[in-house]
């Protein structure tokens, strides 16, 4: 984003988290887009958040929903169920509104075409290594098939793969089914 470089009141921080290297009652808003997955101290993360906001402040993460993944992605540190987010954000804040991410006809198709595609390769993990090898084992394993995987469903789905647009995602109250969470939670 060079454009917001150029702008006066932005700045770009990298850092590792938690903690957060801001005062108390900073910021109105923090947006977490797939990040909560990786972070090991899930807990203390939401309670610096929670510090950081002003009283009213939000908080917006969204986060794979554990029910709808295909197979164990060994760079997630855990993956959340909506009930088990929902907890994690009810211990520090004090309104919670979970919605989650769906797909339409088409997005549900290329689920099934992936799921497909995943379930040839998970056949042969008799031993089913990928839930009781250390992530670390699996994280370059992994990126392959899942490259190798994408990239034939590509092939053999082009028009189904490269018809998918944001229009065919929309946002509801979470449920079964929903991709991604995405919750708002208040402070």
């Amino acid at each position: 984003a060079p454009e917001l470089l150029d702008r006066p009141n932005v700045e770009f921080r990298q850092a590792v988290v938690p903690p957060l290297d801001f005062p108390d009652r900073s910021f109105d808003c923090v947006i977490s887009f797939q990040v909560i997955e990786h972070i090991k101290r899930d807990a203390e993360f939401v309670r610096e958040i929670h510090r950081v906001l002003r009283p009213g402040g939000r908080f917006i993460v969204t986060t794979p929903n554990a029910p709808m993944s295909l197979t164990r992605n060994p760079w997630h540190v855990r993956e959340y169920t909506a009930e088990q987010l929902r907890r994690l954000l009810a211990a520090r804040f004090s309104e919670i509104e979970t919605l989650g991410v769906f797909g339409n006809e088409k997005v549900m198709d290329y689920y099934a075409e992936n799921r497909r595609g995943v379930e040839r390769i998970t056949r042969f993990d008799i031993l089913d290594l990928q839930h009781h090898l250390p992530r670390w084992m699996l994280q370059i394993p992994y990126d392959i098939l899942n490259r190798m995987n994408r990239r034939k469903l590509l092939r053999e789905n082009t028009g189904l793969t490269t018809s998918i647009r944001m229009d065919d995602y929309r946002i509801e109250p979470v449920g079964d089914g929903c991709f991604d969470l995405f919750y708002i939670a208040v402070k």
